[in-house]
């Protein structure tokens, strides 16, 4: 009978399990007693540090895109003017701290003076932090990270992406949907890169009832970085005039 391998043991040479993958693996032998429980002071140390470094943010707004945009990409010059743009507004931009769409924002930022803030992760293969950062912090673990994204944006701005992107982009919906947060700002940009996505949360999740025309009305669509800082400023007016605990989370 041929060996079982455990899943490390059959990737290519200079991979790196990191500590997400360990949490995530379905326990050996008398390994929960071992390790699970103790990682939890290991999950704990990251949301203090998570909470302290990020406390004075208040202002924040998170972009989002993909890793693999390159310099000369017209939506790496966008999430640049963009970011800046937002920096000059006031705004902390907050991203994943690598390259790419990351990269872009946060050099929009910095080059804007503004407050440039990577919350970089640990990967298999390692993601070397951009170098447009006033404050960088690290993770090992995704939903740590995923929280301080949420727990210290205003608004969302998504640029074109592939997995991680999405899996950003609906995390927020949820929380919004189910009233978890505040209903914020998520402004998509490109119209040509999300329109078929649109179309078909419209003709298919919409009419099938699976969202109403409130889920479906959370998202902003634009190909202007003006336009993005313009409704973000907005949506951050309405709230200065709204006081605590009267706030309609599905109305906006």
């Amino acid at each position: 009978m041929a060996e079982t391998k455990h899943p490390e043991e059959e990737m290519p040479q200079g991979y790196q399990a990191t500590q997400d993958e360990r949490l995530l693996e379905t326990p050996r032998a008398d390994e929960f007693t071992h390790t699970d429980t103790w990682r939890v002071f290991r999950i704990m140390g990251e949301f203090v540090e998570g909470f302290d470094e990020l406390a004075t943010v208040t202002r924040g707004v998170a972009v989002f895109g993909s890793a693999r945009t390159p310099a000369g990409d017209p939506f790496y010059a966008a999430a640049q003017e963009t970011a800046g743009l937002l920096a000059e507004a006031g705004f902390s931009v907050i991203t994943g701290g690598g390259p790419g769409i990351m990269e872009a924002a946060n050099r929009g930022s910095f080059d804007a003076g503004g407050v440039s803030i990577g919350c970089n992760i640990e990967l298999p293969f390692e993601q070397k932090p951009n170098p447009y950062q006033t404050r960088s912090i690290s993770f090992k673990y995704f939903f740590v990270r995923k929280t301080m994204f949420v727990k210290y944006s205003n608004a969302f701005v998504i640029f074109p992406g592939g997995y991680g992107t999405l899996d950003e982009l609906f995390e927020s919906l949820t929380l919004i949907q189910t009233r978890k947060i505040r209903n914020f700002p998520v402004v998509l940009f490109g119209k040509d890169y999300w329109a078929g996505m649109f179309q078909w949360l419209k003709e298919t999740m919409l009419k099938a009832r699976y969202i109403n025309e409130a889920d479906y009305d959370m998202l902003h669509l634009t190909d202007s970085p003006a336009e993005v800082v313009e409704i973000i400023v907005r949506s951050m007016d309405t709230l200065d005039k709204i006081q605590p605990g009267t706030y309609d989370f599905e109305g906006g």
